[in-house]
Order: structure tokens, then C-alpha cells, then sequence
């Protein structure tokens, strides 16, 4: 994920990207934090997830420093929006996960050109394929949660972001 610095709408565009990246940390903690309530088929698809947001997470710690910026670290720990107790509700926290990453991806969309922007569309469009595997359901409109979702399931996937 690379956008040449300097260019029209730099900024924003590292804004977007820093925003992405520090999602990309809490979906790792939180694919952490789910993978070891599931079993089989379930597990491999949290472990692939896992890996994919970690190579996610690097491209985008890359891209941040190629706009100029210093990548957002890690916090130690993410708060997450329920608890994680048996299959169901680590197949649920993975669906919020993806939603919110569909969410910034969109952002990042909106805010970047060139090769960024296609691959943030690509990022943007894995992360729906994957809420769609673990919630068995689509949406219309991905990453836009104004449009995608009930009110209660707007309330849960913006309950996903990074606290202190």
C-alpha cells in the first residue's frame, strides 16, 4: 500500500491510513482474543484471518511512513465489545471485527488515489467477504455502516474501536 507523499490530499490520506492501521492492531488482539474459543474449520478460517490482518497491519505501518507520518503503535490491550466466552460469541466478535475494518477501509477509499486506494479497496472487500463467513449474512452497503446495518448492529460494530 504505497500513495506518493506530497500528493493533493496527503493529510487526509495519512489520517485514513494511521485510522486503518490502528483498527488493523485491535483486529489482531481481538482475532487473539477469539481464536481459542473455536474448534476445526472455524479456527483455521480465525487463524488465516489472524495472519491476513497482521500482513494488513505491516503494509499499512509502510504505507503510513512512505506519507510521512510515524506509524500508530499498539496499545497493550483492546476493550473488547462483549465478552468472548464459547463459539458463538468469538463467531460473533469476528463479524464486529471485520465490520469495523470494512468501515475504515471505506475511509481509506474515499481517501486516498492511485494503487492505495485500489488496495484498500481490495482490504476493504476482504474484510466484507470474511463478516459475511462468520455472520452468514451480507450487507448492502460494506463499510458504510449508515447504510449497512440495523440501528442495533450499528451501535455494536462502532463499540469495536481501540479503548485505553
Amino acid at each position: 500500500m504505497t500513495q506518493e507523499a506530497g500528493s493533493d490530499g496527503t493529510e487526509e490520506t495519512l489520517r485514513a491510513a494511521q485510522a486503518a492501521l490502528a483498527a488493523e492492531h485491535a483486529a489482531v488482539y481481538g482475532y487473539g482474543a477469539l481464536g481459542g474459543r473455536l474448534e476445526g474449520g472455524r479456527r483455521s478460517d480465525a487463524t488465516a484471518a489472524f495472519d491476513a490482518h497482521r500482513a494488513r497491519r505491516d503494509a499499512l505501518a509502510r504505507t503510513v511512513r512512505d506519507l510521512g507520518g510515524t506509524p500508530v503503535a499498539a496499545h497493550a490491550a483492546y476493550s473488547l465489545p462483549f465478552a468472548v466466552r464459547d463459539p458463538a460469541t468469538a463467531t460473533r466478535l469476528a463479524a464486529v471485527l471485520e465490520d469495523r475494518m470494512a468501515g475504515v477501509y471505506a475511509d481509506l477509499v474515499r481517501a486516498s488515489v492511485g494503487p492505495l486506494r485500489k488496495d484498500a479497496a481490495g482490504a476493504l472487500r476482504e474484510a466484507a467477504v470474511r463478516a459475511v463467513r462468520w455472520r452468514g449474512t451480507g450487507v448492502a452497503f460494506p463499510g458504510l455502516v449508515e447504510k449497512a446495518a440495523p440501528p442495533d448492529d450499528t451501535a455494536e460494530a462502532g463499540a469495536t474501536g481501540a479503548t485505553h
